[in-house]
């Protein structure tokens, strides 16, 4: 499989990801999603938790239809990823159980998991790639 051809279906996996879980936000999971979010966010906690399900689903939906802007979308993804990460770090450090995360080990593991989602958002959209070669193209370090 060439590699264009594996990170079109890595987007478009990321992406519909993306439209379930924004889906889940508003719809199904609005309770285990604002058990993440953190006592000391200065908003509703329904609003965070509604607001980043439209966020996600808008993404996502970028990701599977705008693939001419991959790159910068790729970027807006990871950043988006950056963003939330704070809400597991949380959960994990006051012990909150949501998603079957009901245990120190879990909540833990799943903090492992976000940078790969990052990774995964920068690999899928060729925005890391893109980056090397202009960097490279300027004559900087890789």
């Amino acid at each position: 499989m060439t590699k264009s051809i594996s990170r079109t279906i890595g987007r478009a996996l990321l992406g519909a990801f993306l439209v379930f879980a924004g889906l889940s936000h508003l719809f199904w999971a609005r309770t285990a999603f604002a058990a993440q979010v953190p006592s000391w966010v200065p908003l509703s906690t329904d609003f965070v938790v509604l607001a980043s399900g439209v966020v996600e689903i808008v993404l996502g939906s970028a990701l599977l239809i705008w693939s001419a802007r991959a790159p910068l979308v790729g970027w807006v993804v990871a950043a988006f990823f950056v963003a939330v990460f704070p809400g597991n770090i949380s959960q994990f450090l006051t012990h909150t159980d949501a998603f079957g995360l009901d245990s120190d080990a879990a909540r833990g593991i799943r903090l492992l998991f976000q940078p790969l989602l990052i990774m995964w958002a920068l690999w899928c959209t060729g925005a890391w790639a893109r980056y090397r070669a202009s960097r490279r193209r300027r004559g900087g370090r890789q």
